[in-house]
């Protein structure tokens, strides 16, 4: 009964373990999310070198996410996965250490870099494995389930757990923490299920297994258009939630909401997108994933993204500030299938194919805040609101052109499995 109740929900053991390692190491990734803006603006750093702190941050997430997928493949999920947890202790100690400690910001950018480097290894190559273990008739559903476990950890857990330890702790006490999280998160991930996480390297030619198969993540973009239309799509699905907390805090505050108050709305945001990604995971399998992404994603996400910011200006109080963020999360979550599309395309190279996916993921932490940094002073936060869903707009007419079905996927993967 219990097993089956964990292939029914998790796909499998395997994944279970990975999925709760995964949520567990992200709670402690993303403890400072929505606080950690502001509360070094308070204490003297401007809104821009803030801005570029995260945006840093980002294209350090967005290179190793590149290449978290073909690492993967050449050395194995288990050793890229440990990487990831090695630096963002390094990274951690040196950020805390000497850089908020002595508010010297030369110091802040690179650490924190060390940590935008390190998650991607961590949870992406995770990712990556569940590429090869799920079947396909259940793949937009397993993607689903991770990022369901991955926005609960970043999102949820950690945001709750910050909201009540900043009660009674310092904040620097608060930011130390996330060494716990984390290192529980790869204990379990990593060690506990030793044998079968380290299963997944998955060298089968002589291509794979040189340092030039790195490339092959750009190369395949030529190769197949469609990826890069997909990859396009993937920057645009988290932008408007990595740049929000740059500057919202600060907008929400000025219209009388309380610093905790927003972090609430920003947890069951996360709390809203944990629960619809399990669900549009099955709908994608049913109903079909370009639909699923285009219309619920970047349709929905360009309509909730400005009730985000109407709702409160024309009056609307902290109930439905949270509806608007409640309805903004699972309109994100709908983008989960094309964590399916994507591996489908190229089944040949799932790995090539999901750096692309990984790559356009760590580029959103990176333009996120960084349209922040570029547009608050000439429009306004109004005006960064309407850049936000113009972009998702833009998502969905290109994800128009991309298609392909679970047949044609399954096709392909048996012609693969028959060279």
């Amino acid at each position: 009964m219990w097993s089956n109740f964990i292939e029914k929900v998790f796909i499998s053991p395997k994944l279970m373990l990975g999925y709760i390692g995964v949520m567990i190491f992200m709670a402690g990734e993303g403890l400072e999310q929505g606080w950690l803006s502001p509360y070094l603006i308070e204490h003297g750093l401007s809104v821009e070198k803030s801005a570029l702190l995260f945006s840093v941050y980002g294209l350090s997430a967005s290179v190793s996410a590149f290449f978290s997928g073909v690492l993967t493949e050449i050395y194995g999920v288990r050793r890229v996965m440990s990487t990831g947890l090695i630096m963002f202790c390094i990274g951690t100690f040196f950020f805390l250490t000497f850089g908020i400690s002595s508010h010297n910001f030369w110091i802040m950018l690179p650490s924190y870099a060390l940590r935008g480097l390190s998650y991607p290894l961590f949870a992406y190559g995770f990712l990556v494995y569940i590429t090869y273990e799920a079947p396909v008739n259940r793949l937009s559903t397993a993607g689903g389930i991770f990022w369901s476990c991955y926005a609960c950890g970043l999102s949820v857990l950690g945001v709750m757990y910050s909201s009540f330890a900043l009660k009674f702790v310092a904040p620097i006490h608060v930011l130390w923490s996330a060494l716990f999280f984390v290192c529980l998160g790869g204990i379990i991930a990593l060690w506990v299920d030793k044998e079968a996480i380290q299963s997944t390297k998955r060298i089968e030619t002589k291509e794979k297994s040189s340092l030039l198969y790195l490339l092959k993540g750009i190369t395949i973009i030529y190769e197949v258009p469609k990826l890069g239309l997909c990859g396009f799509v993937r920057i645009v699905n988290t932008l408007a939630c990595y740049g929000f907390p740059v500057f919202l805090p600060l907008v929400m505050q000025n219209l009388g909401f309380t610093i905790s108050q927003w972090l609430q709305m920003l947890a069951f945001l996360w709390i809203s997108n944990m629960i619809a990604n399990y669900f549009f995971g099955l709908l994608g399998d049913k109903w079909g994933w370009r639909n699923t992404v285009m219309w619920g994603g970047c349709v929905g996400c360009a309509i909730t993204t400005l009730l985000f910011y109407y709702v409160p200006t024309w009056g609307g109080g902290y109930i439905l500030m949270m509806a608007a963020a409640g309805a903004y999360g699972a309109c994100l979550a709908a983008y989960t299938p094309i964590n399916a599309i994507m591996p489908m395309l190229v089944p040949e190279n799932k790995g090539a194919a999901m750096s692309v996916l990984t790559l356009a993921a760590g580029l959103s932490t990176f333009f996120g805040p960084a349209i922040v940094g570029l547009f608050i002073k000439s429009v306004g936060a109004v005006g960064v609101i309407w850049v936000y869903a113009a972009l998702y707009i833009a998502a969905a007419f290109v994800m128009s052109f991309v298609h392909i079905s679970k047949s044609y996927a399954q096709l392909n993967l048996n012609k693969t499995a028959k060279i």
